[in-house]
Order: structure tokens, then sequence, then C-alpha cells
């Protein structure tokens, strides 16, 4: 897995809206640059959980699509062939 990188509108964003969560939710005060530092923390420890999270919920969708071509060839008929 390569790191995960987010443009800077992004960084952005997440920071903001951690800020936000930390002034709600704990009515503390974060600056950006620790709103942005808990980011890189999160991303750097906790984003690989998320990613192979993601990464499973495609497999596990592209593995029914292929079930479901796989039920196309189970009720196939046979046929039969003249010369």
């Amino acid at each position: 897995m390569s790191n995960i990188k987010f443009s800077g509108a992004e960084k952005k964003d997440i920071s903001d809206k951690i800020q936000t969560y930390f002034q709600d939710q704990m009515d503390q005060d974060i600056s950006s640059f620790e709103a942005e530092f808990l980011l890189n923390f999160f991303t750097k420890e906790i984003g690989r959980y998320y990613y192979n999270r993601g990464l499973l919920d495609a497999q596990t969708t592209i593995q029914s699509r292929l079930d479901d071509i796989d039920a196309l060839y189970v009720i196939e008929k046979p046929q039969k062939t003249t010369k």
C-alpha cells in the first residue's frame, strides 16, 4: 500500500472538521496546526484500516457480481449440434 496523500484542499477540509469536532464535542479549541498534526497521525497509524476495509468492500462487491455472472452459466441449456 502506498502512502495515503491528500490534496491541500482535502487537508484543510479535514482539519476544519477536526477543529469543529473538538469544539463541538469537547468544548476545546485546537489550532489548525494541531488539527493537521492529528490528521497526519490518523492517516499514518489508522488510515490503513480504512483503506483495507474499502478494499474488502470492493472485493466483496466484485465477487458478488462474478457470482451473478456464474449463475448465467448454471442455467444455460445444452444444445445439440448437427453435422
